[in-house]
């Protein structure tokens, strides 16, 4: 057994694109782990988790709605640690982003925290957050700066810009920090870039979708954007570390590198000659500056970043795989 054996911890969300692997990796070192999921018994959602080596002896499902107050109540109660990554992510059909983003990453965080509070076995929580709280702000982005677990996204920048999904993340991870102040555990936060890499689920995750988008021409023209680009097993092992590691604190920057859409279609087309991935950008304006999302600290804490083009590469496997992509 691994370094989890006798511990018990709680996974949010757990069906989901990083939860999976973040209980996949924690079965793997001998926890008990209990997944919250909105349905236990749809097994088209939570099959595959099921099926993890370990399940049978140490994974139980447990309905919770993020929204419930003390939902979280029971299945907390005498765990050692939770990893909270349940909170909604889309880029489209955003029609009510209260409803949609605000209430659920930041009403749900607090519910999942006020129960950690009730009980006093919890020794550490483990937050999904995003590099969505940490890099939109209006401060100046170039190759010559880099950009630390220092900075934070600006809500009311965001709101302007109608970016709610950031809003979200930045209120949520604020409010998280404010709640555990005075508590009886500690927190550290994840903040992943852009994650991409082999899926687990059955279901298509939203930064998959976009790959997916690039692929099948459903993308016509690629945006005008530099994004950070991380593999999804680095970010579930940066999960499992956050909890293990004595010394871990604050915030950890998850991205391998930072790539204009432009480069992301080079290594598709590479990847994947004969489908339809946009060679225009949208707009004629000068592309978005690069810059550097330091990590250093999650170097530090053991991750050793797989390279983008592997993770892409991995995308596409997978989207294969699961059907989702046509293979020609």
């Amino acid at each position: 057994m691994g370094k989890g054996e006798g511990e018990t911890v709680v996974v949010t969300g757990a069906n989901g694109f990083i939860a999976s692997w973040v209980v996949k990796f924690l079965l793997e070192r001998g926890y008990t782990v209990r997944g919250t999921v909105r349905n236990p018994d749809d097994s088209a959602k939570v099959g595959h988790l099921l099926d993890f080596p370990g399940a049978k002896e140490r994974l139980s499902l447990h309905k919770a709605d993020l929204l419930t107050e003390g939902a979280y109540d029971e299945v907390v109660k005498g765990a050692d640690g939770i990893f909270h990554t349940a909170s909604p992510f889309f880029v489209k059909g955003i029609t009510d982003p209260e409803e949609q983003f605000l209430a659920p990453a930041i009403k749900g965080t607090l519910n999942v925290l006020q129960s950690a509070a009730k009980t006093g076995s919890i020794k550490r929580v483990v937050l999904t957050s995003s590099t969505a709280a940490v890099l939109y702000n209006g401060k100046r982005r170039g190759p010559d700066v880099t950009v630390d677990e220092t900075w934070w996204s600006d809500p009311e920048f965001c709101k302007e810009l109608k970016m709610w999904y950031y809003v979200s993340k930045t209120l949520a991870e604020k409010s998280a920090w404010d709640f555990v102040k005075d508590k009886h555990f500690d927190l550290v936060v994840v903040n992943p870039a852009m994650v991409i890499g082999p899926l687990l689920q059955n279901t298509l995750n939203a930064s998959n979708e976009l790959i997916l988008d690039m692929l099948t021409g459903a993308m016509k023209e690629y945006p005008n954007l530099q994004l950070g680009y991380v593999n999804v097993k680095d970010v579930a092992l940066a999960h499992v570390l956050a909890f293990e590691t004595l010394s871990a604190e604050g915030r950890y920057n998850l991205a391998v590198e930072i790539l204009h859409y432009e480069q992301v279609a080079e290594i598709l087309r590479k990847l994947a000659p004969g489908y339809p991935v946009p060679s225009k950008m949208v707009g004629t304006g000068p592309k978005a500056p690069t810059y550097n999302l330091s990590r250093e600290k999650a170097e530090k804490l053991g991750i050793k970043f797989t390279s983008v083009e592997d993770s892409i590469a991995e995308s596409v496997d997978s989207l294969k795989q699961r059907g989702f992509l046509s293979k020609l």
